[in-house]
């Protein structure tokens, strides 16, 4: 049996799903983007090529095999987009959640099964009425007592493409941890310019080490939610993005230990700011899967944690 464990984004990593860029499809068409970076990409001509995608999680890959990390990936689903995995599914504490996902993107979460089936059946939560409960790995962010939730709460929430967890997404989660703080932030979307678009909250914050946290103060519609995190972790404890480095994905790292931070080769500032601080920096390269406004924290699905 598998034996899961994930309190935090930082403790060291042992276990974890790795998507896969295999069989990734053609080119999608311009009407089935799933998020507006995809679709500026499709629209340019500059849409990454699966060679090159294959490349970059293969170098993922490789840090895991130095850091003796157990990694699993999906089964092949032909012509299907896999490299997100942390959409499709997340671990908190000892429990595995099947998330409330876009449905064009039901063929995925098939593909871990043979690691589900590993785990005590009562440690694993699917969410059946997905057409309700609508919630995503890269909103949800853990912190030890506390849990963080992205959703988006304009009125005009089902008409927002890019608006991934809503309040049946929140409270599902407060139902099945009633001892967590749980704490709610409402994001910037945008389907116009990815420049303006939080499409999750890992794309404009994320813990490092133990008390320090990378951060993008203009992905928060309220600011006082946003300043509940700087509460939390202290003005001092915080490296703020550039909405430019947001687009980027520069809050999209990952962490494999306290002190060891899976970053992409040309976040110069960042990875300058994490040494500083006595992380180690992996890094490499991962520009051409960040065209689809996914990075590092995007493509796993981390199971155990010490």
């Amino acid at each position: 049996m598998l034996s899961l464990n994930v309190k935090n984004e930082t403790s060291r990593l042992r276990a974890v799903v790795l998507g896969t860029a295999l069989s990734n499809g053609p080119t999608p068409e311009a009407s089935v983007a799933y998020d507006p970076k995809s679709l500026e990409h499709i629209l340019a001509g500059t849409y990454p090529k699966e060679a090159d995608m294959v490349a970059e999680m293969e170098a993922f890959n490789k840090v895991f095999e130095k850091y003796d990390v157990k990694v699993y990936r999906p089964e092949l689903v032909a012509n299907e987009n896999q490299i997100f995995t942390r959409d499709i599914a997340f671990v908190i504490d000892d429990i595995i959640i099947e998330a409330g996902i876009l449905p064009e993107r039901d063929k995925e979460f098939p593909a871990i099964e043979y690691v589900i089936d590993q785990i005590d059946p009562a440690k694993v939560k699917r969410i059946v009425d997905k057409e309700k409960i609508h919630i995503e790995g890269g909103d949800v962010i853990l912190y030890n007592d506390y849990i963080f939730i992205g959703t988006y709460r304009g009125a005009d929430y089902a008409q927002v493409k890019t608006a991934r967890t809503n309040q049946a997404g929140i409270d599902y989660i407060k139902d099945l941890f009633p001892h967590k703080k749980i704490l709610t932030f409402d994001l910037v979307k945008s389907w116009a310019d990815a420049r303006d678009n939080a499409l999750h909250l890992d794309c404009c914050f994320q813990p490092v080490g133990t008390n320090k946290a990378i951060i993008y103060k203009g992905g928060f519609r309220n600011e006082a939610e946003y300043q509940q995190l700087v509460d939390i972790f202290g003005m001092d404890n915080l490296f703020h993005i550039t909405r430019d480095e947001m687009y980027h994905m520069f809050s999209n790292v990952f962490s494999i230990a306290p002190d060891v931070v899976v970053s992409e080769k040309n976040f110069t500032r960042l990875n300058q700011w994490l040494r500083e601080h006595d992380f180690t920096v992996e890094e490499i390269p991962y520009a051409e899967i960040a065209k689809q406004e996914g990075l590092l924290r995007c493509s796993t699905l981390p199971l155990v944690r010490d």
